[in-house]
């Protein structure tokens, strides 16, 4: 577990991305189409992963790097850890914006593993910046 000492303004803007993440995962638990748990799920890793990247605003400066690189690039360099999450959540990003584009569809099983893949990452990343781990569990609806 890595503990990182921030100031106010790191430990309130990662604060805020964890509370939108939990809040993305209580949409998709409660979304009625399979589509829409999968989408509010991808933000909810997406949220969490910025939150790795607000706590380290120091080293991310420091990654190297032409031009701009996405959160799930820059993740592996800053929390190895997290690297093999970051490139499952890099494929449901594109798997999403298929999605969005209505080139691919989702199965309700797919929609609800990958709503419990980003709780277990947001568990993750709390613990990686120093803050429990949430011991409660998000309960998925009931799938028509």
């Amino acid at each position: 577990m890595t503990v990182h000492r921030l100031d106010g303004a790191r430990v309130a803007s990662a604060l805020d991305l964890l509370d939108g993440a939990a809040a993305s995962l209580i949409e998709a638990s409660h979304a009625p189409q399979a589509s829409e748990r999968y989408a509010e799920a991808n933000l909810a890793a997406l949220r969490a992963a910025a939150a790795v990247l607000a706590v380290q605003v120091p080293q991310a400066r420091e990654v190297r790097g032409g031009g701009p690189r996405n959160v799930w690039e820059l993740v592996p360099e800053l929390a190895p850890e997290l690297g093999e999450w970051a490139g499952f959540f890099a494929y449901a990003a594109k798997r999403r914006w298929a999605l969005d584009d209505g080139l691919d569809l989702v199965s309700v099983r797919e929609a609800d593993d990958l709503v419990r893949s980003a709780q277990e990452f947001l568990d993750l990343v709390r613990g990686h910046i120093g803050l429990p781990r949430r011991a409660e569990r998000l309960r998925l609806s009931p799938s028509a």
